[in-house]
C-alpha cells in the first residue's frame, strides 16, 4: 500500500489503530533515520494489519457494527503517525494534541544534497537549500520559490544546480508513493489473537530483520553469499517470481536446521560447507520444481497471488528432502494443502508454526495428512456462505477464488482471453466490481454508510476481467454488461460464479446478487478444494513461457533466428533449411513446437534480427515463413494459413516477441529437397529422436518407418 493511500485511508476512516498499542514515542533521531531510509530507497520495513469485524477499543473513535470488517494496524504505528505528521504537518485524528508528547515536526531536507536535519529558522534563512518537508509535501513551495529565495540574498544558481535541486524536490516529493509491504491477519483472528501477535512482533517474535541479520551474519564467513542469493533473486524475478532475499534465508534454515525461527543457527561459521551445498540444491532444483508445481497445479501466476509466502516453506522442505522426486498424489497432496494454509491464514499468526510443520513434513508418513488436520481442528475447513460477508480482494479468500476460476479455465468476461497468465500488457489481469461503484453511491452504497459500502467492496462483487476489457466497461449498469456477455460469451459468467439469472442483475436486486452468489461459490469452492487429491485435475494449456522453461524436447525445439547468422551477421540459407527441417520432423513424427527467437539455453532473444535482417514486421516475417513452407512442402501442406496441422503465433514473452510455430502429427509424410555442393538435389526425411532432428538416410529403413508410420508399402 502506497504512503499516500494510507494516510488518505486514516483521514477517511477506514484504517485505526487499535487501543492497546503504546502510544507514540518516537523522536527526533527515529523519525529523520526513517525519512533518511525513504529518500535513500532503502528497506523501512512492512505493515501488519488485522482485518476484523470484532474490533477491540479503538482509538479516537468507537466502532459500530454497521461498519462491518473494518482494518487495524498492528504493527508499524509509530512509522505512520511520524508519516503522517510530517507529510499532513498536523496530528493524525486517532491521537489528540495532548498524547503527543514528542515534537518531531519541523524536519528539514537540503535539496543540494538530500541531508536532513532539524535546523535553526537563521541557518535556513541564510542557505534556501534547507526546505521544511512538510512544505514540500503540502506544495507550499515550490522549485521556483527556492530560486527566488537565493535572488533575494544575490546568489543565483546555475543550470546544472537547478536541475539538481529540480531532481532532489521531486525525489523528496515521490516518498508519497513509496509503497510498504502489507500483512493481513484474517478475520477469524480473535482479540487475543491480535494482541498476542502485537506484542510477538514487536518484542521477541520473529522478524524479518532477524533473516537480514543472519544474511549479514552468513555474508561475514561466506563472501559470496548475498551475491549468489542475488543472481537466483534476479534471475526468478526475470522469469515473473519476485520474492525478497529474505525468503532465501528462510529456505536455507528450513532444508538446513528443520526450523523456521531459530535464526541464530545461521550465524555461527560451521554452517558454511553445508550452506553452500544446500545453496546449491536450492538454487539448481528445489526452488524451481517448487514454482513449477505451483504454476501448473495450483495455478499461482504470480507471487504477488500468495497472501503468506512463509507458507512455502514446508512445501520446500518437502521437496527438498525428497529430491525433487513426487508422484502425482504427492504433488496433489501439497497443492490441497497450500490452498487451505493460505486460507486459513496459518502463518498470519507469526512465524512459529513454522516449527511445528516442518516437524510433522520430517517425521510424519502422511505429513499433509497429518497438517490437514491440524487445519481442520482450527475451525475446520469448509467455507461457509457467510464466510464471504464483508470479505474484502485483501483477504486471502480472494486468492483462493481467483485459483479456482483458474482450474477451471475461466476466461475474461468480454474478450474471452483465459485468466492464466496472458501475454502483452494489455492483457494482464485487473479485478472490477460487477455492480460499479459509481452506480451503487446514487442507491446508497457510499462511505458515508459503512456496511453497504463494505458490500460493494466484497469479493463477491468482483470479477476478474483483463486490463483491455476493464478499461472498455467503465461504469455500466450489471444488466446491460452481463447481457452482453452472455450473448458474446455465454460459458463465461458460469466459469467465473456469477449468477445468471437476469432478474438478479437489477440494482434493487443487488444484495440478493450478493447472497445468490456467496451461496455458489461456497459450494463449489468447498468441492474443489476437498477433491483435488481425488479426481484428476483438468490443467489448461501450458503458456509459452511455461513450455521454453521445460527447455528442449521431443516434441520442443528452439532456434535463435530464422535466417540471421548470429556469428556472421548475414543472411544464412541453412538457418531457414534448419527451421524446416524441425517442421518436417515434427509433422513425421508426434507433432510438436517450434519457437523461433529463443537460444538453445532458453533465453529469450526476440525476434528483431530478422525483422531487421528481412526489412519487415511479425506480418511480413509471417507470410515469409508460409512461404517458405508452400515452396517446400507444397500448398496443400498449408492451404494458405489454413490447415488444422499448422498454426503461426507471436507471442510475447517480457519486451520481446517471438515466433512460436505448432505442428500435429501429419496424416502424410513430409521430405525436404536439398541440393548438395555439386548442386544435386535430393529428397531427405527428417523425424524427431529424444530432443534432436535425425535424417534416415538408409533405403530399407526409410521405408520401414514410412510403412509403420504411415501405413505406405514398398512398391512392388
Amino acid at each position: 500500500m502506497e504512503i499516500r493511500q494510507i494516510l488518505d485511508k486514516i483521514d477517511d476512516n477506514q484504517l485505526f489503530v487499535p487501543a492497546f498499542q503504546r502510544e507514540y514515542v518516537w523522536k527526533r533521531a527515529n523519525v529523520r533515520s526513517l525519512f533518511s531510509s525513504l529518500v535513500k530507497d532503502y528497506p523501512t520495513g512492512s505493515l501488519l494489519i488485522w482485518e476484523t469485524n470484532k474490533p477491540p477499543e479503538l482509538k479516537g473513535t468507537v466502532y459500530e457494527k454497521t461498519w462491518g470488517a473494518v482494518k487495524l494496524i498492528l504493527d508499524g504505528q509509530q512509522r505512520i503517525t511520524s508519516l503522517y505528521l510530517i507529510i499532513k504537518g498536523k496530528n493524525p485524528p486517532y491521537y489528540q494534541e495532548k498524547e503527543i508528547t514528542q515534537n518531531i515536526q519541523g524536519l528539514h531536507v537540503n535539496l543540494e544534497n538530500l541531508k536532513l536535519e532539524y535546523i535553526a529558522k537563521a541557518k535556513k534563512e541564510k542557505d534556501p537549500y534547507w526546505v521544511d518537508l512538510t512544505e514540500i509535501f503540502n506544495r507550499t513551495i515550490r522549485p521556483r520559490d527556492i530560486y527566488e529565495q537565493f535572488r533575494r540574498i544575490d546568489k543565483e544558481l546555475t543550470r546544472d544546480q537547478e536541475y539538481n535541486l529540480d531532481d532532489n524536490f521531486n525525489k523528496v516529493f515521490n516518498i508519497m508513493n513509496v509503497d510498504f509491504k502489507e500483512q493481513t491477519i484474517p478475520v477469524s483472528a480473535s482479540i487475543k489473537d491480535a494482541i498476542d501477535i502485537f506484542y510477538t512482533v514487536n518484542s521477541q517474535g520473529i522478524r524479518l530483520t532477524q533473516a537480514e541479520l543472519a544474511l549479514a551474519q552468513i555474508s561475514g564467513y561466506w563472501a559470496d553469499a548475498r551475491k549468489v542469493l542475488k543472481a537466483k533473486q534476479y534471475e526468478m524475478r526475470d522469469n515473473g517470481i519476485n520474492l525478497s532475499l529474505d525468503f532465501f534465508v528462510y529456505c536455507l534454515l528450513g532444508v538446513l536446521h528443520n526450523t523456521g525461527s531459530e535464526m541464530a543457527k545461521l550465524h555461527n561459521e560451521d554452517n558454511k560447507n553445508d550452506l553452500i551445498y544446500a545453496w546449491e540444491k536450492l538454487a539448481k532444483q528445489t526452488l524451481d520444481y517448487t514454482f513449477n508445481i505451483l504454476k501448473s497445479q495450483a495455478y499461482v501466476d504470480s507471487v504477488k497471488e500468495i497472501k503468506s509466502i512463509y507458507g512455502l516453506i514446508p512445501l520446500i522442505v518437502y521437496v527438498y528432502n525428497k529430491g525433487c522426486k513426487l508422484n502425482e498424489i504427492q504433488i496433489k497432496k501439497i497443492t490441497q494443502w497450500f490452498y487451505y494454509s493460505q486460507l486459513k491464514g496459518r502463518y498470519s499468526r507469526g512465524q512459529t508454526n513454522l516449527d511445528k510443520d516442518i516437524n510433522i513434513i520430517l517425521n510424519s508418513k502422511t505429513p499433509f495428512d497429518e497438517l490437514l488436520s491440524v487445519l481442520e481442528g482450527d475451525g475446520g475447513l469448509d467455507i461457509s456462505p457467510n464466510f464471504f460477508r464483508s470479505t474484502t480482494i485483501s483477504h486471502p479468500l480472494f486468492s483462493i477464488l481467483r485459483w479456482y476460476f483458474k482450474s477451471r479455465n475461466a476466461v475474461c468476461l468480454n474478450t474471452g482471453v483465459q485468466l492464466r497468465k496472458n501475454l502483452g500488457s494489455e492483457y494482464s489481469l485487473e479485478l472490477d466490481h460487477i455492480f460499479p461503484l459509481s452506480v451503487m453511491r446514487e442507491k446508497g452504497y457510499s462511505q458515508d454508510d459503512r456496511y453497504k459500502y463494505s458490500l460493494v467492496q466484497e469479493v463477491t462483487n468482483r470479477a476478474i476481467l483483463t486490463k483491455i476489457e476493464n478499461r472498455n466497461k467503465g461504469a455500466e449498469f450489471p444488466k446491460n454488461y452481463l447481457e452482453r456477455v452472455q450473448k458474446n460469451h455465454p460459458k463465461a459468467m458460469n466459469l467465473q460464479c456469477i449468477p445468471e439469472d437476469p432478474s438478479l442483475w437489477e440494482l434493487d436486486m443487488f444484495e440478493e446478487f450478493l447472497e445468490n452468489r456467496r451461496n455458489i461459490l461456497s459450494k463449489k469452492i468447498n468441492e474443489w478444494l476437498r477433491n483435488i487429491t481425488k479426481i484428476q485435475q483438468v490443467l489448461s494449456k501450458p503458456t509459452p513461457y511455461e513450455i521454453i522453461a521445460e527447455g528442449e524436447s521431443g516434441n520442443v525445439e528452439f532456434k535463435s533466428t530464422l535466417r540471421f547468422d548470429m556469428d556472421k551477421h548475414i543472411f544464412n540459407k541453412e538457418l531457414e533449411f534448419a527451421s524446416l527441417k524441425t517442421i518436417a520432423a515434427f509433422n513425421n513424427s508426434s507433432g510438436g513446437i517450434l519457437f523461433i527467437g529463443v537460444d538453445n539455453e532458453g533465453t529469450i532473444l526476440g525476434l528483431e534480427n530478422d525483422y531487421a535482417l528481412m526489412g519487415v514486421d511479425k506480418d511480413g516475417f509471417e507470410l515469409h515463413l508460409y512461404n517458405l513452407m508452400n515452396a517446400n512442402f507444397g500448398i496443400n501442406y498449408t492451404k494458405s494459413y489454413g490447415n488444422r496441422n499448422i498454426s503461426v503465433s507471436f507471442p510475447k514473452i517480457g519486451d520481446q516477441e517471438i515466433c512460436m510455430v505448432e505442428v500435429k502429427s501429419g496424416d502424410k509424410h513430409l521430405v525436404l529437397e536439398h541440393s548438395n555442393k555439386n548442386g544435386i538435389k535430393t529428397e531427405k526425411l527428417f523425424i524427431r529422436t529424444g530432443n534432436q532432428t535425425v535424417q534416415i538416410e538408409k533405403l530399407d529403413e526409410k521405408l520401414i518407418y514410412l510403412n509403420d508410420r504411415f501405413n505406405l508399402k514398398k512398391e512392388k
